[in-house]
Order: C-alpha cells, then structure tokens, then sequence
C-alpha cells in the first residue's frame, strides 16, 4: 500500500478509535452524574461507571501520585513505541498497531486529564462480574490479541 495512503488509513482509525472512546465516556459519565443508576442492557451486560487509576482492567490501583505519574509516563512512551511500530510493519500489524494506539491514547488522556480512566462496560453471570472496561480497551484488546494470532499464523507458515 503506499506509503501516504497508509498513513491517512492509520490516521483515520486511529482517531475514530479514540473519538468514539471518549464519546462514549462522556456520555456514561454525564449520565451517571444526573443518575447514578446502573444502565441494564441484558441480563448479562450493564453499564456502570467506575473510576480505574490503576494500570488494565483495574489492576494495581495506587495512591502514590508519583507512582501513577510513573506509569502514566511509561504508557505515553509505549504510545510512542506502538506508533513506531505502525511505521516499520508490515500492513496488517499496522491496523492492530492502530487500534492498539487508538485505545491506548483515549486512556492516557483521561489519565492525564481526570487522573482515572472511566469504565463502564460491565459484563456479568449473577454475582460474577468481568473487570469492567470501556471502549478503548476493547480496541486495545482486538490489537493485541489480532498481534498474537497473527504472529502464531506467521510461524506456523514459516514452518
């Protein structure tokens, strides 16, 4: 693919990602300041907010400001990384790459904004609950998982 329509395609995902992202925080958030009412969808899917200022999926909370300054510094490095990456790799990594950037970048800013990233999206059997997320982890967990699947795909041909 060239080489400036690449980059325009990668561009556009990258931001529709991140959009889309914080769009939807927006909305959740809004609505949870009027109502802090749970949003129901199913029986197996809820809408409800909670404040992460830990690392992925609530993981490793800290109230050592400098630690969660720390971290967030390390994650805008592997931003930086991952759209490093997009430049050197081949075309289909660099869609993975993307949304991988796109979530990653959506998280960051509220980070580095609100110092937490909201997440809403909470999936759950009775009383087991998943971690819950948001869309920009979704996207951040498609890119990692297509990475993998792609990389054993690759290996296995080289065979």
């Amino acid at each position: 693919m060239h080489s400036k329509k690449k980059s325009i395609i990668i561009l556009l995902i990258i931001s529709f990602i991140f959009v889309i992202d914080q769009i939807s925080k927006i909305l959740v958030v809004k609505h949870f300041e009027i109502s802090n009412q749970a949003i129901i969808l199913t029986e197996f899917l809820s809408l409800d907010l909670i404040r992460n200022d830990g690392i992925a999926f609530g993981l490793l909370g800290f109230e050592n400001s400098s630690i969660y300054n720390l971290i967030t510094f390390i994650i805008a490095l592997i931003i930086i990384y991952v759209l490093y990456l997009i430049q050197t790799s081949n075309v289909i990594m660099t869609y993975f790459y993307a949304m991988i950037a796109g979530g990653a970048l959506g998280n960051l800013i509220d980070r580095i904004l609100h110092k937490s990233v909201p997440d809403f999206i909470d999936f759950h059997y009775k009383d087991f609950h998943w971690f819950i997320f948001n869309i920009a982890d979704i996207f951040i967990s498609v890119g990692v998982f297509g990475l993998i699947v792609l990389e054993i795909v690759q290996k296995k041909n080289a065979k």
